[in-house]
């Protein structure tokens, strides 16, 4: 037990020398590892190749007749033909406009999926910040727990104190130690979902200081520029866009489509060629096709107001809840700093004025404070994290 505890006491040394391992650094190499952003980015360039397919001239037609003459002297008769249609002209750019606008969607799909991984990392890393923390109190409490029992089966073994008290130090230094042994498991776990995000390389986490949360003082201001950079508002907004450029093009589609070639006849004795030209009249194909686009734009605007109320709700909620969160946080740290009698209660139990078990009790109901605001600085991170992924 002595050699474990001095294990762990090397060890919570050495965290502030690794201090450079912040959340950021370890985001950005998860960024470049991440296998479902690999897969994400691979399918986002497949997706905008097929976004400019189909939107240019339809194939040109050619037709090649040889005809046998009956009877066999009137000849044989040779046609050729080469025809082009043409859509209305306006057609091909509001289709090229479309297809530009769906690829930037699919980067907006992507940029979603992305801050949706960092923010879930991002939240590993804090609670790992959190685990290290805990770790690191226990640590130095297990020292603690670690001499009072030494003192005590001392203490034991030459009569000044009876079995019960021996017991009570050594089932005290027992807890510490399981409590411990839990947190590390907790850490494990952590360390392997934050693994399983990095393309299945380990990351070795240590920091065990939360960083400076900064919270907005004008949420309204702050909001406009998270909205900005909201991707779903954003790919809703150039949804909108895109379906008034699909009623600009159902229009186009029913207006008249042109068709232009060449066509030769050859026969005994004959050759007629010229051109040809052709005209197709919209009457049933495009039906209700721009009343149908008009509908979905109506849909999509409708969508992208729920969603701005949605948004906005969901952060103004963070927001009073970081504000919250905060002002327990300042409290916690104030009170803990001027009514910390740890030191008091161990001249008491020294001087023999107290008894272990009251000894004991002093101290877990301040641990029980400290572990409770390190609790609070998680969450508040936790919020701040959630509320700043769109900045």
């Amino acid at each position: 037990m002595k050699r474990i505890i001095l294990i762990i006491s090397i060890s919570a040394f050495t965290f502030p020398l690794f201090a450079q391992n912040a959340i950021e650094q370890v985001l950005t190499e998860l960024e470049k590892n991440n296998t479902t952003l690999t897969a994400l980015r691979k399918s986002v360039d497949a997706e905008k190749i097929g976004n400019k397919t189909g939107i240019y001239l339809q194939n040109p037609e050619v037709e090649f007749n040889y005809l046998w003459g009956n009877p066999s002297l009137i000849g044989n008769r040779t046609d050729i033909s080469i025809r082009q249609t043409f859509d209305f002209p306006t057609a091909y750019s509001y289709r090229n406009q479309i297809s530009n606008f769906r690829n930037e969607q699919a980067e907006l799909e992507y940029n979603k999926q992305r801050k949706s991984i960092l923010l879930q990392a991002r939240l590993i890393c804090i609670d790992l910040v959190f685990t290290n923390a805990v770790k690191s109190e226990l640590s130095k409490r297990l020292l603690h727990s670690q001499h009072i029992a030494d003192s005590y089966k001392a203490k034991f073994n030459v009569g000044e104190t009876n079995i019960l008290e021996f017991n009570r130090a050594q089932l005290n230094l027992l807890n510490l130690s399981k409590e411990l042994e839990t947190v590390e498991l907790n850490r494990n776990e952590l360390l392997a979902e934050l693994a399983s995000l990095n393309g299945g390389a380990p990351i070795e986490f240590i920091g065990q200081e939360f960083q400076t949360t900064a919270i907005p003082d004008d949420f309204e201001q702050w909001y406009v520029q998270a909205e900005q950079n909201n991707p779903v508002l954003k790919w809703l907004k150039q949804e909108i866009e895109l379906r008034q450029k699909q009623e600009k093009l159902n229009l186009a589609l029913g207006l008249p489509k042109l068709q232009a070639g060449y066509m030769s006849e050859k026969v005994v004795g004959e050759h007629f060629q010229g051109i040809t030209l052709g005209i197709s009249i919209p009457l049933y194909e495009n039906k209700n096709a721009v009343k149908y686009a008009k509908a979905q734009t109506i849909a999509a605007e409708s969508i992208e107001k729920d969603n701005k109320l949605q948004f906005y709700t969901e952060l103004k909620k963070l927001h009073a809840k970081a504000i919250d969160l905060q002002k327990s946080l300042n409290d916690y740290r104030e009170n803990l700093k001027a009514l910390d009698s740890s030191d008091l209660v161990a001249k008491a139990l020294d001087k023999g004025q107290i008894e272990l078990i009251d000894y004991i009790l002093e101290l877990s109901i301040y641990y029980q404070s400290v572990n409770q605001m390190l609790e609070s600085e998680r969450n508040l991170n936790k919020v701040v994290a959630e509320l700043n992924q769109y900045l």
